[in-house]
């Protein structure tokens, strides 16, 4: 897709007046330049991606038949945006009858939900533990964030750190025995992604 052109109150406005004298390319410039603002809108309304660009063809061929009556620039773009609006409502309730459309947009909400009640408790647990590992001891921090955050098997560690594997298994273990003590104070042991990390 091209670059969207950054247009100007009179830069639209001479669109506008183009397109009234059945210029074509106007109408070419103006999806140019309202088709990304004009997705992004219909998509915070339909939450389901599929028919957009069906909808946002619909609206600019109205835009086409009813060229004539379109008012100034302020208006036209109230006027492009509330028929953006209408397309996708109609489209709301015409598939409103079809199970797999509701089904669709029900787990399209409730995933969103799901995501970001998740990624709070993600932050929460991940800046806890952050807080808690800062308190290790600077060798059990280092062998834990060696296991955990780089991913090393304990032999690897060993070899890097010239100790041994049962060394590192024991700073492994006791690490993970006070983050669990730690966050089981905090109240924060249930949550799933504390056990994910671990």
């Amino acid at each position: 897709m091209e670059k969207t052109r950054v247009l100007t109150s009179s830069n639209i406005a001479e669109i506008i007046r183009r397109l009234k004298k059945d210029d074509k390319s106007a109408v070419d410039e103006l999806f140019s330049y309202y088709y990304p603002r004009l997705y992004h809108f219909s998509k915070s309304i339909l939450k389901i991606e599929n028919d957009i660009d069906d909808i946002l063809q619909e609206v600019f061929v109205k835009i086409w038949l009813n060229r004539q009556k379109i008012g100034n620039v302020e208006t036209f773009h109230s006027y492009i945006f509330t028929i953006t609006k209408n397309e996708v409502l109609n489209l709301i309730r015409s598939n409103m009858k079809d199970h797999t459309f509701k089904d669709e947009l029900y787990l399209r909400s409730v995933a969103e939900e799901y995501q970001t009640q998740n990624q709070l408790e993600y932050d929460e647990i991940k800046s806890g533990i952050d807080h808690i590992v800062s308190s290790l001891t600077e060798k059990r921090q280092q062998v834990f964030l060696l296991s955990r955050t780089e991913g090393l098997s304990n032999k690897e560690i060993a070899q890097q750190l010239n100790i041994s594997e049962k060394t590192v298994e024991d700073h492994i273990t006791h690490a993970i025995k006070h983050i669990k003590s730690c966050l089981r104070e905090m109240g924060m042991i249930s949550l799933l992604y504390f056990y994910l990390f671990l």
